[in-house]
């Protein structure tokens, strides 16, 4: 694991990426991580200039969210598409090969879709809400995500 000069730890956990395109549309390469959302796990897309976790539709379904247990409405511009939706706190744990892995409570968007509306985009976390929550690093050499929580610091 990574540390600080003084021998603090830097990360408690690290785990693999792939770095490839979220989706068979695209051609540019993401940083995509598997995670844990309230006991469901599936691959997530790094989005550091994005907000939130942005849940993809197919696994909101598996979640089983009560819609009154929103935390507010909001409006997000998802690859220039201005998408509605719900916020939720959530559970999300960050599933770890080496160290220990590390549960996080985050803000996730919850897409609300049009009857028969398509959604062909991955699950993001976003800076804000989400990755905020903790410390992480990539090393591309090796293709791992280094992370480690931020709890109690001054």
């Amino acid at each position: 694991m990574l540390h600080f000069e003084d021998d603090r730890p830097f990360s408690q956990g690290a785990c693999t990426f792939l770095y490839r395109p979220a989706t068979e549309q695209e051609t540019t390469p993401r940083i995509i991580v598997r995670v844990q959302i309230q006991g469901i796990q599936t691959n997530v897309v790094l989005d550091t200039g994005g907000v939130y976790l942005v849940c993809n539709p197919q696994i909101v379904e598996l979640l089983d969210l009560d819609p009154v247990s929103d935390i507010g409405k909001t409006r997000l511009v998802i690859r220039g598409t201005n998408v509605p939706g719900s916020l939720y706190r959530l559970p999300l744990i960050l599933l770890a090969e080496k160290g220990q892995s590390i549960e996080l409570e985050v803000t996730a968007f919850v897409p609300r879709l049009r009857p028969n509306q398509l959604w062909d985009l991955p699950s993001f976390m976003g800076l804000e809400g989400c990755l905020e929550r903790l410390r992480f690093a990539i090393d591309p050499t090796t293709n791992t995500f280094y992370f480690g929580s931020i709890a109690g610091e001054d």
